[in-house]
């Protein structure tokens, strides 16, 4: 494969209904030349501002750029925050169902950056009430019929509380469940297809491991008993690896510079559902995922993958 529209499968049909935690991305990029007077901190002038759709709203946004139809559904606050979220999210391309939770905040990180470093983040968020979650899953599940493939971005901001009953009706459905985990209990993923985390959140999981033996039987021990297909761990500067019934699969990364990992899991998920869901098997949809991976990490913030930069 080369392009959407070209090769043995295309993405320009791909459908993928993205659920999760959304946030709003903002980053103030500015001059440092002195230390504050009233405390040992650089002062930032700032000269620059940009705001960018992040979490799931970030898959959904990688799913477009990969020439897939997105459909996202998360919450939002009723704030300029959240107004400024649609905005982008539908500036993007992405199909948006936000559900606006007058109660909350919409969930904002605040990035200052100086002299091309992060120099502090601020977080902004609260998590939605259940009404607005039990509104959202009955919309999840008149929108299962119209994907093709389904990503649930659990960011640990409580808008998959009802995650197991989402993946239930996923797997009812016929339609496989792609889930990037947060935190150090998966049961609520049971059932999924593939689960995608990283080093840390596997850690928490399953423990430390002391060799990839013993990774591996840890990582297959997990699979086994949630009743997953795979699991793919990605290893930033190592690659991926790949867990299934058929054993193991190792990736390299690709050899480029790291600017920012902060996003590559969003671009690795969403990649990884787009190739699926164009009718790429697993295996050639997990390399491709790692070199979108490999491109995105050059650069700033949370950002999107081509097709022009993946196959031109």
């Amino acid at each position: 494969m080369s392009k959407a529209g070209t090769g043995p499968f295309t993405t320009a049909g791909a459908r993928v209904l993205v659920a999760g935690d959304v946030m709003l991305d903002r980053y103030w990029f500015g001059d440092v030349a002195r230390i504050s007077p009233e405390a040992p901190v650089p002062v930032v002038r700032v000269t620059r501002v940009e705001e960018r759709p992040g979490g799931a709203a970030n898959v959904a946004r990688n799913c477009v750029s990969l020439g897939a139809k997105a459909q996202l559904l998360s919450v939002i606050g009723g704030d300029e925050a959240g107004t400024r979220l649609c905005e982008l999210v539908q500036a993007a391309g992405v199909t948006a169902n936000l559900h606006c939770d007058t109660s909350m905040p919409t969930t904002v990180k605040l990035r200052v950056i100086g002299r091309q470093q992060q120099l502090l983040r601020i977080d902004f968020e609260t998590p939605p009430s259940s009404e607005v979650l039990a509104s959202k899953l009955a919309e999840y599940e008149t929108s299962l019929p119209d994907c093709d493939v389904v990503i649930l971005s659990d960011y640990g901001k409580g808008g998959l509380a009802h995650i197991a009953k989402m993946i239930d009706r996923a797997r009812e459905a016929g339609k496989r469940v792609l889930v990037d985990p947060k935190g150090d209990d998966y049961a609520r993923y049971r059932g999924a297809n593939i689960l995608t985390p990283n080093l840390g959140e596997l850690r928490e999981v399953v423990g430390s491991w002391s060799n990839e033996a013993d990774l591996a039987a840890r990582v297959q021990n997990l699979r086994t008993d949630l009743g997953l297909d795979a699991v793919l761990l990605t290893r930033s500067e190592q690659g991926m690896t790949l867990f299934g019934e058929q054993g193991t699969m190792h990736v390299p990364a690709q050899a480029r510079e790291v600017y920012d990992v902060s996003g590559a899991g969003d671009t690795v998920i969403a990649a990884l559902a787009v190739m699926l869901a164009a009718g790429a098997p697993l295996d050639e949809a997990v390399r491709i995922a790692n070199r979108a991976a490999g491109i995105v990490v050059g650069k700033l913030g949370t950002a999107v993958v081509t097709l022009d930069e993946l196959f031109g």
